[in-house]
């Protein structure tokens, strides 16, 4: 499939590397805020994550107010309430200080200091929303890319899945990427969240809808990302690593905005949605599953992934060798990072495999992305795998 039109869409500006923060407060004076709505969330406030965005919002002396009710993977219901509080405040900017949920729900929250809609309506129109409020994101972990892409994922409970919102407005204006937002991270959550850009990349350059501007970014991601990941996790002040892995997830982003993932996050929703599973977690227990699965359909671009990526001194011939390597590779980064591999350890029944694959199969919008066509029977065959 070659696609005859694509495009790419950004953030106003980014700033990155050392002393990053330090803009705030000209980004502030930039675009006129006379209150702040700082997002966050309890568990970043007390790692003193957000202590470091604080003495910057003091320092520009703009008045702020704290909204960090948020619960980890929320629902539409949890997003809409704290935007509720947010309507009530005030506030002409947004600072969201975060992982994905947290930038998620500020991403909402831009686009609905309004009465026209509330989220529920989004999930079934996404193309109401529009850009109510300015908003600067500020990423907490190396992973979900959401400061840079049109995506906000809620929970759905009625339907017991993860969907996604996808409006060009929910674009951010302002990003900051600052590694020492990332320093302190717990190695679960690093790890997590970095495999979750690998899925990113991984899956964006081998999308029916990956094109040259997604495959520029998606590659530099996969890059950085295969030769950073470990350290970053492993040493706290591996902060040049950690600061490859934060611009990896920014472009991981990027080549989602300009393409799309693929199986593995198609299959993960329900696992979110359903047994509440760290969005990171379930990308890197189906990211082996789905890739041998896809290796055939994608083997050629498995292989130009290799040969950008890796940088020792194996040489492997073939494509096919390339390929399969590739795939071993990111299985033992995976295992490296002590990441749970099995369902069985959060309480996933194989009787509840029935509703998984039915529900896996509603994520169409990315299922179709899928250069290998995921039937019924294949989804229940890799849900399968993760299930021993």
């Amino acid at each position: 499939m070659s696609l005859e039109k694509y495009s790419l869409k950004l953030p106003k500006a980014v700033y990155s590397g050392k002393g990053a923060l330090g803009e705030i407060g000209q980004i502030l004076k930039t675009v006129g805020a006379t209150k702040v709505a700082a997002f966050t969330d309890k568990g970043l406030r007390k790692l003193g994550l957000f202590d470091l965005v604080e003495k910057e919002l003091k320092a520009s002396g703009v008045p702020y107010e704290i909204f960090d009710n948020l619960p980890a993977e929320p629902s539409y219901t949890d997003v809409q309430a704290v935007i509720d509080q947010f309507k009530q405040a005030g506030a002409d900017f947004i600072v969201a200080c975060g992982g994905g949920s947290v930038m998620d729900s500020a991403k909402l929250a831009s686009v609905s200091l309004t009465d026209e809609y509330v989220v529920k309506d989004l999930l079934d129109d996404p193309q109401r929303a529009h850009k109510c409020v300015s908003l600067l994101a500020i990423p907490t972990t190396a992973g979900t890319g959401a400061e840079c892409t049109p995506n906000a994922i809620v929970g759905v409970p009625e339907r017991a899945l993860k969907i996604g919102i996808v409006n060009d407005g929910l674009i951010c204006d302002y990003v900051i990427l600052d590694a020492e937002m990332i320093r302190n991270l717990p190695r679960s959550i690093a790890a997590a969240t970095g495999v979750d850009a690998m899925c990113h990349a991984i899956e964006c350059y081998t999308s029916n809808k990956a094109n040259p501007l997604s495959d520029t970014f998606a590659l530099e991601a996969f890059d950085l990302i295969m030769n950073n990941i470990e350290a970053a996790c492993d040493d706290k002040d591996a902060i040049e690593a950690k600061n490859a892995m934060q611009v990896a997830a920014f472009y991981g982003g990027v080549a989602i905005t300009a393409s799309g993932t693929t199986g593995v996050h198609a299959l993960s929703y329900p696992l979110g949605g359903r047994y509440h599973i760290a969005h990171g977690v379930s990308n890197a227990m189906l990211l082996v599953p789905v890739m041998e699965f896809n290796e055939p359909a994608v083997r050629e671009l498995f292989a130009h992934a290799w040969d950008r990526a890796y940088h020792g001194d194996d040489v492997l011939a073939t494509d096919e060798e390339k390929s399969k390597a590739l795939v071993a590779w990111m299985g033992r980064i995976v295992e490296h990072l002590d990441i749970p591999t099995s369902l069985k350890q959060f309480g996933v029944d194989p009787a509840d495999l029935d509703d998984l694959v039915d529900a896996g199969m509603q994520v169409t919008r990315l299922l179709v992305n899928n250069k290998r066509e995921i039937t019924a029977d294949d989804a229940r065959a890799i849900y399968e795998r993760v299930l021993q």
